[in-house]
């Protein structure tokens, strides 16, 4: 254990390496210097109808370095570990920043706001890297093998898949701080083909991902679930234009809360770039909304794909409710955007080894209802359950909403029939106001989540 100029100590070669290039940037004259290093492993093979079309295997490792001049600052960062390499990156940094505007927001964090979420977060686990290659493919294998088998209306194959990921990531500044923790993924998915009566063709797909193998679902499970879905779309219409009650699935309904965050987001609230704006302690949601960001997330001994102990500048994450019974209670931030609204970081910065800190989320996520999906359909007379959306039709400025989608009719409060080519239109501000309904059927499959929501009073474009 080596304590580098009285400023940190560190416990590893590679933050050995990034303590080193900061007191380097020191000693060449920055104000603050801070070093990230990153390093990972990934595999993945994709089987398409039961034959290995695709398999790689590789590892990456770079460090970035970011340093300050006072108020200026610039970042650079390097693949290569080499001293030379190494100086050649420090060099870079320090002639960019002395040509770089100055910016009073600049600036690490004080020192007293560092800081780690403290305990097991359940990050990492070691069965992703021991589970062998040859048990990964048949993963591969038998996921596709189960949807292809599922009816014989599918006849054709995107292919299985088995992806894995682990990652270390090391950061040390020069305030103090001296952080490091990793992560696991492992995952698999498959994307059938369906054939109808008269020749159309359709495409879905289903997936299982964890941080430890051992929470993978069962591979034919989910290749049926994945041929169910692409069933459901053989023999899609299109509607009649009108205005219906509009049912969003978990995946979409994920996206149209996503659009929350965004709107949220120090960055676009400071440059009055989102209707959110100038809206902290309004009413921008039904009473029945609540939405939260969560970066200290752990279910079972294992945590969120959105869980970290500290974010991108060396804050520790939190729990930050944005949205609270309708009421928008706070703005997501970095110490920079934080800075600039004369307000504290909500810990949700993200870093990139290039560039200076953006605005990420952690485990963000529409608190769950109490009504089941097929409740929440079943008080539909005449409405869309929308399963898939198409396009970039969101101005979070104006929050107008337009999207291609695709789903299924609803009639009576039933599923009645396969619908595409149609559009779903409305302004956000207008929507979240009118979620009536929220699903119990919250489950995370990636960092963000939301259960089903249905939505009064939107445009359905079509025939």
């Amino acid at each position: 254990m080596i304590v580098i100029e009285n400023m940190v100590e560190v416990t590893s070669d590679l933050q050995q390496m990034a303590a080193d290039v900061v007191a380097k940037a020191l000693r060449a004259g920055a104000s603050d210097a801070e070093a990230v290093v990153y390093e990972g492993e990934e595999f993945s093979a994709l089987v398409r109808m039961g034959q290995v079309e695709t398999l790689k295997e590789s590892g990456s490792r770079a460090i970035g370095l970011r340093v300050f001049l006072g108020t200026r600052s610039a970042n650079t960062s390097s693949s290569d570990f080499s001293a030379e390499s190494l100086d050649k990156l420090l060099d870079g940094a320090m002639q960019l920043a002395k040509i770089t505007g100055e910016d009073p927001h600049a600036g690490l964090p004080e020192r007293e706001e560092f800081g780690k979420v403290e305990g097991e977060l359940g990050l990492y686990f070691d069965d992703v890297n021991e589970q062998p290659p040859a048990e990964r493919i048949e993963i591969a294998r038998a996921v596709e093998a189960a949807a292809l088998g599922y009816d014989e209306r599918i006849t054709n194959s995107g292919g299985g898949d088995f992806d894995t990921a682990t990652s270390r990531k090391i950061m040390v500044n020069s305030r103090g701080f001296v952080g490091e923790f990793r992560k696991s993924y492992c995952g698999f998915s498959a994307a059938p083909i369906a054939q109808g009566p008269t020749g159309g063709m359709q495409r879905n797909y289903w997936y299982s991902s964890a941080r430890t193998v051992r929470k993978l679902e069962d591979p034919v499970a989910i290749g049926h679930e994945a041929a169910r879905r692409t069933l459901s779309r053989l023999g899609a219409r299109q509607v009649k234009t009108q205005a219906a009650p509009v049912v969003f699935s978990p995946e979409i309904a994920r996206s149209i809360m996503g659009n929350i965050f965004d709107a949220a987001n120090g960055d676009a609230i400071y440059r009055k770039a989102t209707f959110f704006a100038d809206m902290l302690g309004e009413r921008v949601a039904g009473e029945n909304v609540t939405v939260v960001n969560d970066g200290t997330m752990v279910h079972d001994g294992i945590g969120g794909f959105g869980t970290s102990p500290f974010d991108g500048e060396g804050l520790p994450t939190r729990r930050t409710v944005l949205i609270e019974n309708g009421v928008l209670k706070n703005y997501v931030m970095n110490c920079y955007t934080a800075r600039k609204l004369g307000m504290k970081s909500t810990g949700n910065a993200s870093r990139a080894l290039a560039g200076a800190p953006g605005i990420g989320a952690g485990n963000f996520y529409l608190e769950p209802g109490t009504m089941s999906p097929k409740e929440i359909i079943g008080d539909v007379k005449q409405g869309l359950y929308v399963t898939e959306t198409m396009g970039f039709g969101v101005n979070l400025v104006t929050g107008d909403y337009s999207q291609g989608a695709s789903g299924v009719w609803i009639e009576n409060g039933e599923l009645a029939y396969p619908v595409e080519e149609i559009t779903i239109a409305g302004n956000l501000k207008d929507m979240y106001k009118n979620i009536v309904a929220i699903g119990d059927d919250l489950v995370f499959r990636g960092a963000s989540a939301a259960p089903t929501i249905r939505v009064e009073g939107m445009m359905i474009a079509g025939a």
